[in-house]
């Protein structure tokens, strides 16, 4: 029998759990002191996070979707990204949302309920994004067009999605993907392979070794990397995106990181999820391993980080102060902006909620 391809999957690493190189640095991130700013919004984000659960707890914002352990993975695909480029969020990616310009009080407007917050500040790089995604993986569907449109009007731009492990098996990823192939588009398919898929893990959701090599059907550059690992994360986006600007195509990059926290803040993971692994996993976590290596480096200090994250409280406090100041819209909004012209049940349900508005006050 004639052989008639072979294909491999490569995995990117640079520093090692224990906070060491594992391999010669790339070039652009010789100099430690370069990635302190990156390090610093890892930091915010994971303070954004903690306030967010807090504001949950006591009943001042919905359900939540918690990121604790993604914030390599979301900070760099984030700062890898560049005005013009266009990306399709999913639901969680916090990190990339701030590096786009998305301010805190906008996601706690999202998730205490109100769509404005899915209203992007139009003069930062994500006015052109898309909203948060909570269908899964439809997202990657929308940065397809756009990438589409990139080519097609011969623009120097890339789009990104990012989707989590479970995404992968719905048939949005792979169209998405055998489009980008298909047609060569600069298309960036970002898998955050968190372990866990609310309670399914990732053992279960399908047979391949890895889900990187899913892209290999669709004739795309494929690529697992270490997602704890902020200079792999960097420098994966950084190859996959020069590959979509020099006309050679998409790529699917797997993110290997974890989900240290529930699914959302409606989940208990404790249920389905073994003490021991998620301990296992804080030894890989990306905020510790990127902090003793700048340490280590002389461009880190315990003091610095102490006034950071001072820094970070006081301007989530501001934040949230603007988010529970923000007017509540009227009744009426949540018909108001679904159909051009809305049908007639639709109306019916309107007046009757604007009724029961006048008689209860």
């Amino acid at each position: 029998m004639t052989l008639a391809a072979t294909f491999e999957i490569q995995y990117l690493q640079y520093l090692g759990a224990d906070g060491t190189p594992v391999r010669d640095l790339p070039s652009h991130f010789a100099d430690p002191a370069s990635l302190v700013p990156l390090f610093k919004r890892m930091l915010f984000v994971r303070t954004f996070d903690t306030k967010s659960i807090a504001l949950q707890r006591t009943g001042k914002l919905g359900t939540y979707a918690p990121c604790l352990g993604h914030e390599a993975t979301h900070v760099g695909i984030g700062a890898a990204l560049r005005d013009g480029d266009v990306y399709g969020p999913s639901y969680r990616e916090y990190g990339v949302l701030f590096e786009r310009g998305v301010r805190p009080r906008d996601i706690l407007l999202y998730w205490g309920g109100d769509e404005r917050g899915n209203d992007f500040p139009r003069d930062t790089p994500a006015g052109i994004d898309f909203p948060f995604c909570v269908p899964i993986s439809t997202q990657c569907l929308h940065a397809a067009g756009a990438a589409l449109a990139f080519k097609l009007r011969g623009q120097a731009q890339v789009a990104a999605a990012t989707c989590g492990d479970g995404g992968t098996s719905k048939t949005d990823f792979y169209a998405a993907l055998n489009s980008a192939g298909a047609y060569t588009l600069p298309l960036i398919l970002c898998v955050v392979n968190n372990g866990w898929a609310i309670s399914v893990p990732r053992s279960a959701q399908t047979g391949a070794q890895t889900l990187a090599q899913k892209g290999i059907a669709g004739g795309l550059h494929c690529l697992q990397v270490d997602g704890n690992d902020l200079i792999a994360v960097l420098e994966a986006m950084r190859q996959a995106r020069e590959r979509a600007l020099a006309g050679d195509g998409g790529t699917v990059l797997e993110f290997m990181t974890y989900r240290l926290s529930d699914h959302t803040t409606a989940d208990d993971a404790r249920r389905y999820r073994d003490e021991a692994e998620v301990k296992d996993a804080w030894a890989l976590e990306p905020v510790a391993r990127l902090r003793t290596w700048l340490t280590a480096s002389g461009v880190w200090s315990q003091e610095q980080e102490d006034a950071w994250k001072l820094e970070c409280e006081q301007y989530m406090a501001e934040e949230v102060d603007a988010y529970l100041a923000t007017p509540v819209q009227p009744l009426e909004a949540m018909f108001d902006h679904l159909y051009a012209d809305p049908p007639a049940d639709l109306l019916a349900q309107r007046a009757a909620a604007l009724a029961w508005e006048q008689r209860h006050g």
